[in-house]
């Protein structure tokens, strides 16, 4: 090994792990001061005669990199013409409006550029973990929320069975909605799904809450108190306990979870459900032992305040 190749495989200045973003449109020279002036190598001018050398000095692409202790111009060289850039993670819970996804996907640090308002309503995103790389586009992340709901909703659609009431797999999401927002048990989906599947069947109304929360916010705010007994008269498409059947569009982005329980519900007897006071739900086959159930509860209430 020559005394060129010596000192461009000599271990770096680097004392920890370290990452920096190479801006678009810088050349070699402009990396080369940039790392010098970073501390993740010791000499510009070795680094740019190095890429020259190896032939990567029109390699050196843009991004966000992290460089290991010790690394050696070569390796630091290898590492930005590699385009292996730092993956971000962005993780967006299920049962989020539109424009609650919305916030979260333009306060994430690196990605840039808009996206078309009709890109943010309710049932069109996937709820999921996306890596990602500083200097996305928002939107690229946007498509491959809806690119990944279509792909999960078509494989749950041909799992129904052939006396489902829902008719299409878009009243298969707006049901999805609802049950996403009634429960976060994962044990107790398929259950609430089976209800309101009862329901749809026998001409009931659904009579859930959160349909309620959504005509009166339209999604686009928290219903920051209780609901009270004239919020169900609430004159809306969207309030189940007004009008039969399932309402005009989802009510939230539901994750897969809730998808294939709307498509595929338990077979079960119940009708009713309300809370339990622990957290989950308390079922019932008939309005007699519904109101036994409302009644315990409101007692679990009363005791907790």
């Amino acid at each position: 090994m020559g005394l060129f190749e010596y000192y461009a495989n000599y271990q770096g200045p680097l004392k920890q792990p370290k990452i920096v973003i190479i801006k678009k449109g810088s050349g070699v020279q402009k990396i080369s001061r940039f790392l010098e002036e970073e501390g993740v190598i010791q000499n510009a001018f070795l680094f740019r005669l190095w890429s020259f050398y190896k032939g990567l000095d029109k390699n050196l692409l843009a991004g966000e990199f992290e460089f290991q202790p010790n690394s050696s111009i070569n390796k630091v060289a290898l590492v930005i013409s590699s385009g292996f850039t730092v993956k971000r993670r962005l993780t967006i819970p299920e049962g989020l409006t539109g424009d609650q996804i919305k916030n979260i996907i333009f306060s994430a640090p690196g990605l840039i550029g808009k996206v078309p308002n009709a890109f943010w309503h309710e049932g069109t995103l996937l709820p999921e973990t996306y890596f990602y790389s500083y200097g996305n586009t928002r939107l690229s992340i946007v498509r491959r929320m809806r690119e990944k709901l279509d792909q999960e909703l078509k494989k749950a659609w041909l799992t129904r069975p052939e006396n489902s009431p829902l008719k299409s797999p878009r009243e298969a999401m707006v049901l999805a909605s609802i049950i996403e927002k009634e429960t976060a048990k994962n044990n107790e989906r398929l259950i609430v799904s089976g209800v309101f599947h009862n329901r749809l069947r026998s001409g009931m109304r659904l009579q859930s809450d959160p349909t309620v929360v959504y005509s009166i916010t339209k999604g686009r705010r928290l219903l920051k108190r209780a609901l009270l007994k004239k919020d169900l008269n609430f004159d809306s498409p969207f309030n189940t306990y007004v009008h039969k059947g399932l309402p005009p569009h989802p009510i939230c982005n539901p994750g897969v979870a809730s998808i294939k329980a709307a498509i595929t519900p338990s077979r079960t007897p119940y009708l009713y459900f309300v809370a339990d006071g622990l957290g989950g739900h308390a079922f019932a086959s008939t309005l007699k032992e519904h109101i036994r159930n409302v009644v315990q509860w409101r007692k679990k209430i009363r005791r907790a305040n």
